[in-house]
């Protein structure tokens, strides 16, 4: 039987630390579900239909990653419910410095609450990653700064047509 775990968030836009992830947990899992959210607790820049189709570019035009081990959902559930739907008991979170944890560590409960049986499993991304995020590369973009340290050729395109 695979084994997959779902990776939720709002990817508003995918980065290389988000990638970084990705990848990882591709070392350890058959599949990676990269659940993109539609929720709307965050005001997001792209809406969900644009950030899947910004992370299909990313993983699969840029970095040629198997289709076979990654799917791109969107979802607007409750993560375990999903997790449930698609028969994962698995919730990949990443994680980049000290301040992440405790919120990760928070929705990690809660989450365990909802279901006993979901286990979060983090992965931090390498040193390099760490300080990248979705919101300071939104910023830099505005700004009219480079950002292609930070995230892929389409990511950047689709940014910078936004902010154009």
């Amino acid at each position: 039987m695979k084994k997959s775990a779902i990776y939720p968030g709002t990817f508003d836009p995918i980065t290389f630390g988000h990638i970084d992830v990705i990848k990882k947990g591709l070392k350890i899992f058959d599949k990676i579900i990269v659940a993109v959210s539609e929720s709307n607790s965050k005001k997001c820049l792209f809406d969900s239909y644009e950030r899947i189709k910004i992370v299909n570019d990313a993983l699969f035009k840029d970095l040629k990653f198997k289709k076979s081990n990654i799917k791109v959902i969107s979802f607007d559930s409750l993560t375990t419910d999903l997790c449930k739907k698609l028969k994962s008991t698995v919730i990949l979170r990443g994680l980049r410095a000290v301040s992440d944890f405790e919120y990760e560590f928070q929705l990690s409960g809660m989450n365990k609450k909802l279901n006993n049986s979901i286990e979060t499993l983090f992965l931090m991304s390498d040193a390099d990653k760490q300080i990248i995020s979705s919101k300071l590369i939104k910023e830099i973009t505005e700004l009219r700064g480079d950002i292609k340290k930070f995230t892929t050729k389409s990511t950047v395109k689709a940014l910078k047509d936004k902010y154009a």
